[in-house]
């Protein structure tokens, strides 16, 4: 594993300095005893929720254990001039009006849209084609169509409908994702005027029933069962239907073949960018710029915001509510509010003394399932992967298939299955789910001229390996280079490329990132841990059993994923109760 990029990051010079670290700066060493609201981690719902609140006058800083900002939406320089998006790695999710309010075009974020997005190469002999096969997907139909007729004309037909099947269910899906769930502690226990003022959480679910109509039986299908089982009723072909079941897997200890997987799939298809439902994109200096972006609007209306500030523990008064933060040297910061981007087992089982929380909430937080399969490994080379099934052409410029989302080891949905029980089994996968995206075929300010940066995603790889082994230099690199021959035999020199490469195992995600398990979306997006359970049932709406604390992280509803949702929605619910004080 590479050697941390720490210097080298903060060697990227003042006169690239985002104007939010410039603030930070000034601020250096007057940090004050008391504030409207103190958030914990910088990580982009963090940042994101401090920018509301500080543009709805309340007097925010943000406290952040590392030396950069972003949490997994960091920019770091791992290899000498190679910049890596070194955990989240692409765009889509973020809400729209997170883009309008905060005004982050204003400060600074600009993106790179693919079109394809997704490409799926062949490992073939004997086909008698030219070379293998591939399957490349973008925004045109009729040439999705033609693509997709080289494996089955029936599913050609059949895939305009299939997206704009799940179109209309992320559609319905979208204004569950801007309000907290509905409130069912108040319909419950609540007084008369809590219970009337719950009423209004029931809008959301009443106009994604609504959009859904009497098609509402397929759609739930697609949330509990099989992924492998909707896209059998929908297509015929292996490789149609292995490419798009990657993106019900991705990120989850899970299989094709697992009941619920539908919803992860749902999770990469609802979002959009510049108004384009369903895109993707990368980030113009990689996702570190989005949340300097994002910190930059809210330092920009006051808010301050600290690096290498560790918080220990949440102050809690004598009539129990947070009332603040003692950060790690002792230091006590007062505060009306605490919001936690953390996720829920580190903001509850570690930041909050144990004797303020119910035993039963407690016990539920620690049964979160947190099992994550990924393990990231960031790749400098000195030129682009060549293909068996899209050659390269002389000179070496990027085609229209390296902006994508590559699909390696994705043929067969069999092929994923066998990768799951493998990770089960304690093992890693002997065949990895790998998604190759080469940003810097977008982006040339992320290396060396005639240089790229490749992120690979891969799975499966469990936390804890049988037998006794630990994520060790030698197991980490033995994976690692599984993965390089598996990429080897769809591209031949890659290998011979690698400048240099970051391997990050799931415990690697837990440490430095505060990933639990190197969970992604800090709990797994299972539909028992949705919406009304999202972290546990009865807390889901932000509030904590504690009062005055809230989550904001991906732990919260709506979950994972460069949203930032959690990070306003929590700040609107905070800024609603400060009023009522």
């Amino acid at each position: 594993m590479a050697a941390s990029g720490r210097g080298l990051s903060r060697a990227l010079g003042a006169s690239r300095r985002p104007a939010w670290r410039q603030t930070h700066l000034e601020a250096r060493g007057r940090l004050k005893p008391e504030y409207d609201a103190v958030v914990i981690g910088a990580g982009h719902n963090g940042l994101v929720a401090a920018a509301y609140l500080q543009r709805l006058g309340v007097n925010t800083v943000v406290f952040e254990r590392r030396h950069v900002i972003g949490g997994a939406a960091v920019t770091e320089e791992i290899v000498p001039g190679f910049k890596f998006s070194r955990a989240s790695y692409l765009l889509s999710l973020l809400r729209p009006q997170i883009y309008t309010d905060l005004e982050l075009k204003k400060h600074g974020l600009r993106l790179h849209l693919r079109n394809p997005y997704s490409f799926t190469p062949m490992l073939e002999e004997g086909t008698g084609h030219k070379g293998p096969r591939s399957l490349l997907l973008g925004t045109d139909t009729a040439e999705n169509q033609r693509q997709i007729a080289q494996f089955s004309r029936k599913d050609a037909q059949a895939f305009p409908r299939y997206e704009e099947f799940m179109g209309r269910l992320a559609l319905a899906v979208d204004p569950l994702l801007d309000a907290a769930p509905v409130d069912m502690a108040a319909f419950q226990h609540g007084s008369l005027r809590q219970k009337f003022r719950s009423l209004s959480t029931l809008k959301p679910l009443l106009k994604a029933g609504r959009i859904l109509g009497a098609q509402l039986p397929q759609y739930y299908q697609v949330l509990t069962a099989p992924i492998s089982k909707v896209l059998d009723q929908w297509f015929e072909s292996e490789p149609l239907k292995a490419t798009l079941a990657t993106d019900a897997v991705i990120g989850a200890m899970t299989s094709p073949h697992s009941p619920g997987s539908g919803y992860v799939l749902l999770h990469h298809v609802m979002g959009g960018l510049e108004e384009i439902q369903g895109a993707w994109g990368y980030v113009q200096g990689g996702m570190g710029a989005l949340s300097d972006a994002i910190a930059s609007s809210a330092t920009a209306h006051g808010a301050t915001i600290f690096t290498e500030k560790t918080v220990a523990k949440v102050r809690v008064s004598s009539e129990g509510r947070a009332q603040g933060v003692v950060l790690q040297d002792g230091t006590e910061v007062r505060s009306k509010v605490v919001l936690c981007s953390a996720s829920p087992q580190v903001t509850f089982l570690k930041l909050m003394p144990q004797e303020w929380l119910p035993e039963a909430f407690v016990e539920r937080v620690s049964q979160l399932d947190s099992q994550s399969p990924v393990t990231k490994i960031n790749v400098a080379v000195d030129r682009l992967p060549d293909f068996l099934a899209a050659p390269n052409p002389p000179g070496g410029q990027p085609l229209p298939h390296h902006q994508c989302s590559i699909h390696l080891n994705c043929e067969d949905t069999l092929l994923l299955h066998q990768a799951f029980e493998d990770a089960m089994g304690g093992l890693p996968s002997r065949r990895p789910l790998i998604e190759l995206c080469i940003p810097s075929s977008l982006d040339p300010t992320l290396a060396p001229p005639g240089c790229h940066v490749i992120s690979l995603f891969t799975q499966y790889t469990p936390y804890t390996l049988t037998g006794g082994k630990v994520w060790d230099e030698q197991e980490r690199n033995a994976y690692a280079d599984k993965v390089f021959d598996c990429i080897e035999a769809y591209a031949p020199g890659f290998k011979r490329s690698v400048v240099g490469r970051d391997i990050l195992t799931p415990p690697d995600l837990e440490r430095i990132f505060g990933l639990p398990g190197g969970n992604i979306f800090h709990c797994a997006m299972s539909l028992d841990q949705l919406y009304f359970a999202r972290p546990v049932p009865l807390h889901s709406g932000y509030r904590c059993p504690l009062p005055g604390l809230y989550l904001c992280g991906s732990g919260a509803h709506p979950g994972g994923g460069v949203m930032g949702a959690a990070g306003r929605n929590a700040a609107h619910v905070v800024f609603g109760d400060l009023r009522s004080m």
